[in-house]
Order: structure tokens, then sequence, then C-alpha cells
């Protein structure tokens, strides 16, 4: 494993797709943190709240979710494009070794990163809102929150390419499931469709963003709802993997 691991590290550091969408997700945190924020100070004439500095801090996710998706598609679809699938397998002759050192040091670097970019982000909202106060235990489990959220994003489109292993059609397919859909689902009448909305993929997932839950989960179990969702696109990969023809 350590040597698959290290294989995998090579071929992220070395392509530039990979660097470009990871400065990307850091550049979209930063970049909407600084502009909500900034708006809001001018709204408000001065200080904002601190609860709600590190809320509008963390706008940029949901477009960050959208990069980190499209860089777990890379991961894996990339490959399937180039040919370069063939030489992993002769490499690694057992399949599901070879995916769970991609998805193992995928979600290394996506935590750590996106986890960096969400504090980073906290932090440049906070100097420009400049709250009169500010829990530092909230502005960890945000950072926290929002790394996790972002990372399983990029895990739920790892599964997908490897599920579609076509990279154009497995992209629409996560940016229907994390930001279409989810909001098609938030407009279904009833109570019913209230239920399907809370569950839905992204609906579930933001709520450890926003550490607030809704009438059906809390942050850390919407999380896990979201988290299943990632788990059976994995998973019908990993199965798809392993029966077709590289």
């Amino acid at each position: 494993m350590i040597d698959i691991l290290r294989s995998e590290w090579t071929k992220i550091r070395s392509v530039r797709s990979t660097v470009w969408t990871l400065a990307v997700t850091a550049v979209l945190m930063l970049g909407f943190s600084a502009l909500t924020n900034a708006s809001a100070r001018g709204a408000a004439g001065g200080p904002v709240p601190g609860e709600h500095a590190i809320i509008m801090s963390l706008t940029g996710t949901m477009l960050a979710s959208l990069s980190m998706a499209t860089l777990g598609v890379l991961v894996i679809s990339s490959e399937y494009r180039t040919g370069g699938i063939r030489t992993s397998i002769m490499a690694v002759p057992r399949r599901m070794s070879l995916l769970t050192g991609k998805i193992v040091l995928f979600v290394a670097v996506s935590l750590v990163v996106c986890t960096v970019a969400s504090a980073a982000a906290i932090g440049v909202g906070v100097a420009i809102s400049q709250p009169p106060s500010i829990e530092m235990g909230e502005v960890a489990r945000s950072s926290l929150g929002s790394g996790l959220y972002l990372t399983a994003c990029g895990l739920f489109g790892l599964g997908l390419g490897t599920l579609i292993r076509h990279t154009p059609g497995a992209i629409v397919s996560a940016i229907a499931l994390i930001l279409v859909l989810p909001t098609m689902a938030n407009q279904l009448p009833g109570e019913w469709g209230a239920s399907v909305a809370a569950y839905f993929t992204t609906n579930a997932g933001l709520l450890v963003v926003s550490g607030q839950g809704n009438d059906s989960l809390g942050p850390w179990s919407g999380f896990a709802v979201y988290l299943a969702w990632v788990a059976a696109a994995v998973l019908a990969g990993a199965v798809l993997m392993q029966r077709r023809d590289a």
C-alpha cells in the first residue's frame, strides 16, 4: 500500500490540473469571503457580529465544492482518457487496492488543503468585518466542517468518475447531484417534499458547514447522510471497476 500511495502522490503533484484545481478552490474560498464580508460591513456601516462573519466567510463553499468534485473526477477519469489506467492496473493488478490508494491519498490531500483554505477564508473575513468578539471554538468547528464537506464533494466526484469513466459526463453528473438537483428538491411540495429535500445530497451535507441543523437532521447526522450518498457512488464505481475491462 505504501508503494501505491507513493505512486498516486507522484501522479497528483505532477499533474498541473490537480494543482490548479486546488488553487482555484482556495481562491474561491478567499475571494468570496472578502467580497461578502466587505459588502456586509459596508451595509452595516460598522463591524459585523462574529457568527455572521464566520457564515459569510464560507459563502464560497458551494462553488468550491464543484471545483473539488471536478478534481475528484479527474483523479480517475484522466487515466481512463489517456489509457494510463492500463499501466496502473499492470503495476497493481488488485484493482481494489489501486482504488483504495487513490481514495486514501485524495482524502488526505483534500482534507488538509480544504481545511486550511476554509480557516484562511474565515481569517480574511474576520479581518474585514472586524466583529466585536469571536469564538475560536466556532472558528475551528466551521473550518473543519467546511474542510470535511469539500473533501466529501471531491470523493463524490472520484466515485462518479470511477463509475462513469468519461470526464465530461462525470463532471456534469457531479454538478447535477451537488448543485442542481438539491436546489430542485427544495421546491418539492408538502411535508414529503421537505423530507426528501432534507436528505438529498448536499442539502444534508452543508449542515456541517453552517453548524445548524434542520427539522430532520443535525449538522453531523446530515454529514453522515451525505457520506452515505458518497459511499454509494464510490461502491458502485468500485464494483464496475472490478468487472469492466480497463
